[in-house]
């Protein structure tokens, strides 16, 4: 399980500070969004697997990555950035809710005509082609989604996942209306907000990192910035809730940090108390005590009107985490011992 886990996060090779400059202008082509979630799949295989793999792991993981570029052509090792993007909607005409829109966008030194190619090659009469603008998406249906969006029409825009190339080394998945505004942000419309984007990239070296508008997101689908046929000005334009959190590394240590507006210093004490509280009865609930030694780690203070998280991690510890977990040790059960009854012969009378 620790190596799936390590495989999962560890994804790719190679970073450079240039790669570093270059994430957010490419990242400024995106459409907006609510949530961010970037990684920089370069700079962890380079830079921390190394560190906290085990040397025999690590070849494994390369000698995997090798032979996915002879197969599918693509060597995750050579993906620059991976971005994931949530935007929550206005709920429709009738008042319902609307699934939010759900991207992935990966852009790295890899083909995406070719990677496009093969997944028409691979799905084929699977597939629903579309045009928007000068792009073709490919669409396939999801099918246990499809099932359920005739119980909840909610998920409807989520019935169908798509995949389009938005430049030469940079490939979209998602569902469609957020795949066709990828497209139009890709020529020019509807790009990403600048602050988001900001918030999001204000350390150029993270390995991970995230941002996001929860509260605003909340009161966009509920209403409170209208419906999508009839918007209405907000009532409701507040930054409490606005978190960004990042890890990079720094020394020998994995480092940790984050903030989130709390609107003024007493709600930011409250927040703080109860989150510290509830990361205190959590650890008990984990059953791996190298991951416990990790989250203990975390710092969680109220400064001004924010809530501040932070954590300095030791290499080796991170490293016990990846560690193959120790053969169990089996002890068999002894042996019933067989006694052998010796057989009475009936005395003869006389």
């Amino acid at each position: 399980m620790k190596l799936w886990l390590a495989a999962a996060i560890l994804f790719p090779l190679l970073a450079t500070t240039a790669v570093a400059q270059s994430a957010p202008t490419a990242l400024a082509s995106l459409p907006d969004a609510d949530v961010l979630i970037y990684v920089s799949p370069q700079k962890i295989l380079n830079e921390a697997a190394p560190k906290v793999m085990p040397a025999k792991d690590l070849t494994e993981m390369r000698s995997a990555f090798a032979d996915m570029k002879k197969g599918a052509g693509i060597d995750p090792s050579t993906v620059e950035y991976l971005v994931i993007a949530v935007r929550v909607h206005k709920p429709a005409a009738d008042l319902s809710f609307v699934a939010p829109d759900i991207l992935a966008v990966a852009g790295g030194d890899f083909s995406a005509d070719s990677l496009f190619s093969l997944a028409q090659l691979s799905l084929q009469e699977k597939l629903r082609i579309e045009k928007h603008g000068s792009k073709t998406i490919a669409l396939m249906k999801i099918d246990p989604i499809v099932a359920q969006a005739e119980k909840n029409p909610m998920l409807k825009s989520l019935t169908e996942i798509g995949i389009v190339t938005l430049s030469g080394n940079t490939i979209a998945i998602g569902n469609l209306p957020y795949l066709k505004s990828a497209v139009d942000a890709a020529e020019g419309t509807g790009r990403i907000n600048p602050a988001t984007l900001e918030s999001l990239m204000r350390d150029p070296n993270v390995l991970m990192a995230a941002t996001g508008a929860p509260i605003g997101s909340i009161a966009r689908a509920f209403g409170l910035f209208g419906t999508e046929t009839a918007p209405r000005e907000g009532r409701c334009d507040t930054p409490f809730g606005n978190f960004y959190t990042a890890i990079t590394m720094s020394g020998n240590n994995f480092s940790l940090r984050g903030a989130m507006n709390a609107d003024n210093p007493d709600t930011a004490k409250i927040i703080s108390g109860l989150l510290s509280g509830l990361m205190r009865e959590g650890l008990s609930a984990i059953p791996d005590k190298d991951v416990q030694a990790v989250m203990q780690n975390i710092k969680m203070t109220p400064k001004d009107n924010e809530i501040v998280w932070e954590a300095d991690v030791p290499q080796t510890v991170v490293a016990e985490i990846f560690k193959p977990s120790k053969p169990a040790i089996t002890v068999s059960a002894p042996q019933p011992v067989k006694t052998t009854t010796k057989r009475r012969v009936p005395r003869k009378r006389r």
